[in-house]
């Protein structure tokens, strides 16, 4: 278990983490999200011991990171794909890690494989691209075969392909009874791959649940979108039955409170014709919108609109 208590970090007058509390249970993926400059990856640093915390503390199974004789054993992170030396061949790059953290050069070969690498391992890392330092990072975070992994972005840079192999490796990982911490602004990726969500903002900690919690809290109330030429008569039949109805901008009603086969009952009841009829619920990008909104820091102006000559 990664546990995080009080954990602060100031920097001058701007304080980036501020007394964050949570935990990270293995058996499950956790997501850890957060706007740009919200502290998430100087969080991930403490944790990892690469930065001292103002106040508070943070421990991987019970101890520092810091004290570990053998730290890649315990705990594997990709926090920076650049972070390697580019004048040296991918496996290279993995063979001093083993070295250092007494692993098993059996184990390279090993790693090379599941990321996908293969010949590639070869070459030097200056040639990699994005995606391929991705790949390199996510085999060191796994040489040690680690109880604990954190991941900071490491789908940027993938191809569709390769998100996807992130999503099934993750899941694969938790299965197995890890601990992962994935940081992502990927929402999509995000909404069908993590069991828990820690969300942050300015430091400050805005939620700690399962997704399923997550996404009741935010308002994500059962909602039904329906298309009718009679709109009007399937709309009084549907408020006589108690529901909720409201009109759409584009002609088509929603719902609130029915799920699709009880509308469509409804619509075969009073003999009218359904065009469209699907249940539509937020998604976890509108939800993290709705509950980060008081804490972007960098936020884009509107574009201004466009003078037609």
């Amino acid at each position: 278990m990664i546990e995080v208590r009080g954990l602060t970090k100031q920097y001058g007058a701007v304080r980036a983490v501020d007394s964050l509390s949570f935990d990270v249970a293995p058996g499950k993926v956790t997501g850890f999200l957060g706007p740009n400059g919200a502290g998430k990856s100087t969080t991930m640093r403490m944790i990892l011991g690469l930065d001292r915390p103002t106040a508070g503390s943070a421990a991987v199974g019970g101890r520092s990171f810091a004290t570990l004789a053998e730290p890649l054993r315990a705990a594997g992170a990709l926090l920076d794909a650049g972070a390697v030396h580019p004048g040296r061949s991918g496996r290279d790059h993995l063979r001093v890690a083993a070295r250092a953290n007494g692993i098993p050069l059996r184990r390279v070969d090993e790693v090379v494989d599941q990321v996908g690498l293969g010949p590639a391992a070869r070459r030097r890392v200056k040639g990699y691209s994005l995606g391929m330092r991705q790949r390199l990072g996510i085999a060191t975070a796994l040489l040690g075969d680690p109880a604990v992994l954190l991941f900071d972005e490491p789908m940027n840079g993938l191809d569709l392909d390769g998100v996807r192999w992130i999503r099934r490796l993750v899941r694969g990982l938790a299965d197995e009874g890890r601990t992962v911490l994935l940081s992502s602004h990927l929402m999509s990726e995000m909404e069908q791959t993590a069991d828990h969500l820690v969300i942050i903002g300015r430091g400050r900690l805005i939620a700690d649940a399962s997704m399923q919690d997550v996404m009741r809290g935010g308002g994500t109330s059962r909602q039904v979108r329906v298309r009718t030429p009679s709109v009007d008569e399937l709309a009084g039949a549907l408020l006589r039955r108690k529901l909720r109805v409201h009109p759409t901008g584009d002609g088509d009603l929603l719902v609130e409170g029915a799920t699709a086969a009880t509308v469509g009952d409804v619509a075969l009841e009073v003999g009218v014709a359904v065009h469209r009829l699907a249940e539509d619920r937020s998604s976890l990008e509108q939800v993290y919108l709705d509950l980060t909104g008081d804490s972007v820091q960098y936020r884009v102006a509107d574009a201004p609109e466009l003078v037609r000559r």
